[in-house]
């Protein structure tokens, strides 16, 4: 018997994972970005990581066909960034420092790490779709620490 939709919920809510924002260009020239979670390494060689969008987000045609993304890993002090690309129908990147990578997409000033990667597949996982993207540059900040989210709600790394 599997557990419901709410047990899992509980259950996978006490895992404490790191808040990223994945931003990527769309032919149009256009900026999009969502706050994702799911997010993880998937091998070192090559350099591989792994997103998983969620089927309903507003973006998703968008962040599941670019054929290049930056994986943004926030800082602690960027808990408004992450709210802010949560957040439905508005211009996310309004008020948010970012430059350009390569590929002119945007990545998010102060984060804790940035990953540029081109899209290598794309897996159905259930009401997600799981991206593939190779890591073809990575930048980091050794001060700063990552804004984590537990239980529901955004925690900080006392450390």
């Amino acid at each position: 018997m599997s557990v419901n939709e709410e047990q899992f919920r509980s259950a996978l809510g006490r895992f404490a994972v790191g808040v990223t924002v994945v931003t990527t260009r769309s032919a149009d020239g256009g900026d999009h970005g969502m706050t994702v979670s799911a997010f993880c390494s998937l091998s070192l060689q090559p350099p591989l990581i792994l997103v998983c969008i969620d089927k309903t987000a507003s973006i998703y045609d968008i962040i599941t066909t670019a054929p290049n993304f930056a994986v943004n890993v926030l800082s602690m002090s960027q808990e408004p960034v992450a709210r802010r690309f949560s957040v439905v129908d508005i211009d996310r990147f309004e008020g948010v420092g970012f430059s350009r990578g390569r590929g002119e997409i945007p990545v998010i000033d102060d984060a804790v790490t940035v990953l540029e990667c081109r899209r290598t597949a794309s897996y159905d996982g259930g009401d997600h779709t799981i991206i593939i993207g190779e890591v073809e540059e990575a930048r980091w900040n050794d001060s700063g620490r990552p804004l984590l989210y537990y239980r529901g709600g955004y925690a900080h790394l006392e450390r």
